[in-house]
């Protein structure tokens, strides 16, 4: 694991005032749930982070699966008074695809938190940023709104940015064809279906928070948490316009590919229409036996040139009159 992968790893105690203060292993071991919240971030796939999960985090065994699960999908499910949910947010790592999400997975007591994730996460290193000011969350409801929000908010430079390319497509299939865009079309309409695969569940996982009866969350929580679903719903509808709108382009694209083809392959039907009879004629005297006319004349070569011309004279004037181009 990298030094960036490490991220905000670690154990901090809130102290209801919006700040918190980071604590050791034996600061772990001697916290209570009277002393305040305890906020505990780790990396699930560390073998050390595992085996304190399954031996003494006291949880659920089907609880810890869910925490160090390889693959997981955005859900929310209440465990009591508890919650178990699985969230994603956009890798902005440089050089990541949109639509590789990263997951990180919480479990949420009154008095205590556990966030799991692999790969550092900037929604993360916010509210941990905003605690050591003294802005962070208060609680473990307003962490998880916090968390919510941020990870929704985080979405939408890379939504606008895929606007934009649709926008830069459309624009480029109507000032001129371009075959590579058909593959740029690919990309974009993959990286948004990729994308909304994760954000689908995720609307399904807040809205069923929003509904969840958990008694340390407020009527206020439960109102952000819609509104951050709401943001999220305009994001997913964004995506489908997105998606939508690069079907029309790549239709357009192909019909203008069409009719350039179509257009080449008029051209090339004139011209052959046009040396056809010349190719005859000059296929029939062009036969090496006797009794070709003109052999022995030495104006007949002048002559048949003659005679071509005026085939071809006739064959564009008879094409005009019948507008075949």
């Amino acid at each position: 694991m990298t030094e960036e992968d490490k991220g905000a790893l670690g154990a901090y105690l809130l102290d209801g005032k919006g700040g918190a203060q980071q604590l050791d292993k034996e600061g772990v071991a001697r916290w209570k749930p009277e002393d305040g919240v305890l906020w505990m971030h780790i990396n699930y796939m560390d073998d050390d982070e595992q085996e304190w999960l399954r031996e003494s985090s006291g949880l659920e065994p089907f609880v810890v699966d869910a925490l160090i699960a390889e693959e997981s999908r955005p859900r929310t499910t209440s465990v009591g008074d508890a919650l178990l949910m699985a969230l994603r947010g956009v890798n902005l790592k440089p050089g990541a695809e949109p639509d590789d999400m990263v997951s990180i997975r919480l479990w949420v007591e009154s008095s205590r938190i556990i966030t799991a994730r692999r790969y550092k996460m900037l929604s993360v290193q916010d509210i941990l940023d905003h605690l050591k000011s003294s802005r962070g969350p208060k609680d473990s409801a307003e962490f998880v709104v916090d968390l919510s929000d941020r990870l929704v908010i985080r979405m939408s430079d890379t939504v606008d940015n895929f606007e934009d390319r649709a926008a830069e497509l459309e624009e480029a299939v109507l000032t001129g064809s371009n075959h590579s865009l058909k593959y740029e079309l690919a990309s974009l309409r993959r990286q948004t279906i990729g994308i909304r695969r994760y954000l689908a569940p995720q609307r399904e996982a807040l809205a069923r928070l929003s509904v969840e009866k958990i008694s340390w969350m407020g009527e206020k929580h439960y109102t952000r948490i819609r509104e951050v679903s709401d943001h999220l719903i305009r994001h997913i509808e964004d995506l489908d316009a997105v998606r939508e709108r690069s079907t029309v382009i790549q239709e357009e694209l192909l019909s203008r590919l069409s009719e350039q083809m179509n257009a080449k392959m008029y051209v090339l039907s004139v011209v052959a229409a046009v040396f056809l009879p010349l190719g005859f004629l000059t296929g029939l005297l062009g036969i090496n036996i006797g009794g070709i006319p003109g052999a022995e004349n030495p104006s007949a070569f002048i002559d048949f040139i003659v005679i071509l011309v005026v085939v071809v004279v006739f064959q564009v004037i008879l094409f005009r009159w019948k507008r075949w181009f």
